[in-house]
């Protein structure tokens, strides 16, 4: 290119390269090769002036594969999934100071501290406290845009829900459809923080439940019996969370000496009862109000036999599964026209004991 005056510029050259002072197209780089091209040495083949421009060309490419924002509709394909232990470990190590600020145990007062006392559970050991505050800390931090980690988690998700190979915006549409409310998971998952998020990731990546998450995803899915799949499991890790917190767990976490992967069991066994009811009785979203109740009073009540109907399902044969077979709908079901609305803020709150239930 800076050869004589009188020297013809091929046409080529005059197409795959901008002239001095514009910028050269991103979008060109990965149609003709010219980045591959700079990684194996392209400047033997161009001058210094080309070299420097595509530098200056793959250094935006880097950049953009780099962003998580979404803005402008940029995919953030570039970030590796991440495995759940990998996740654990970022928290376990990460400075959770400002999320520590809850208290760990549902306080009890007067007789309910007494009848606790003497006919409660037991108390959780005190080599488990630290898992504890720890999965309690995961539920007051926030999704934050600017941890790559937590990036990795949402794109993770979606990745394996989807089946797609490729990444996504941080913010759209695309959200909805894996059940969020909008277009910003981070504001669905306020009582459950990165909780929420660790706990369908634990789902979809665990090789005993990704069948399960997957059928269930599908159900979600579903002309009728559709459901938000993200808001239903964000309502689940609220109420497993909270079982925790009236210790309820504690008895099965000394048993095991596990907190978290407790946790991670019954909130799939808690979706798998769901899952079940809602499949079979051929439920939707008029009804889900009151099986989020009924489940939570199952998920405190009877966390181990839930935890055993998740064994027994991981350990049998899928191909028998009698949920092929759905039963039809039960009959007189004064709840079926019923308009409960999904509001994804978690705060349904289970009725007293003593309130009838509908029939």
């Amino acid at each position: 290119m800076s050869g004589g005056a009188g020297a013809p510029e091929r046409p080529e050259e005059r197409q795959r390269f901008p002239s001095p002072g514009k910028s050269f197209p991103i979008s060109a780089l990965r149609q003709n090769g010219l980045l591959q091209a700079l990684v194996r040495g392209a400047e033997q083949a161009v001058g210094a002036e080309i070299s420097e421009e595509l530098q200056r060309a793959q250094e935006e490419w880097e950049a953009v594969e780099e962003i998580q924002s979404g803005l402008g509709g940029t995919s953030a394909g570039a970030a590796p999934p991440i495995s759940f232990n990998e996740a654990l470990q970022y928290f376990q190590t990460a400075d959770l100071a400002e999320c520590r600020k809850v208290r760990a145990t549902a306080r009890r007062r007067g007789l309910a501290a007494l009848v606790r006392f003497l006919f409660g559970p037991p108390r959780l050991q005190p080599q488990l406290q630290g898992e504890r505050e720890l999965a309690l800390a995961m539920a007051q931090c926030g999704l934050d845009d600017n941890e790559r980690v937590h990036m990795r988690i949402l794109q993770t998700i979606y990745k394996k829900l989807t089946g797609s190979r490729l990444g996504c915006p941080r913010y759209g549409t695309h959200w909805e459809e894996l059940g969020f409310q909008g277009t910003d998971p981070g504001t669905d998952l306020r009582g459950t923080g990165m909780l929420g998020l660790m706990q369908i990731l634990y789902f979809v990546t665990d090789s005993r439940t990704l069948p399960l998450a997957r059928e269930i995803f599908q159900l979600s899915q579903h002309e009728t019996q559709n459901f938000p799949f993200c808001i239903m499991s964000v309502n689940i890790t609220r109420i497993v969370l909270q079982a925790l917190r009236e210790e309820r767990l504690s008895r099965e976490c000394n048993r095991r000496q596990q907190v978290i992967a407790v946790l991670n069991d019954l909130y799939a066994a808690a979706f798998l009862r769901l899952y079940r009811v809602w499949k079979r009785q051929r439920k939707t979203v008029a009804d889900s109000g009151f099986l989020l109740k009924e489940l939570e009073l199952s998920t405190k009540k009877k966390p181990k036999q839930l935890l055993k109907s998740l064994e027994a399902y991981v350990n049998r044969n899928p191909a028998a599964d009698d949920l092929r077979q759905p039963s039809p709908p039960s009959g007189g079901d004064s709840r079926a026209g019923e308009e409960i609305p999904f509001t994804g803020v978690c705060d349904l709150r289970l009725e007293s004991e003593g309130e009838t239930r509908p029939s």
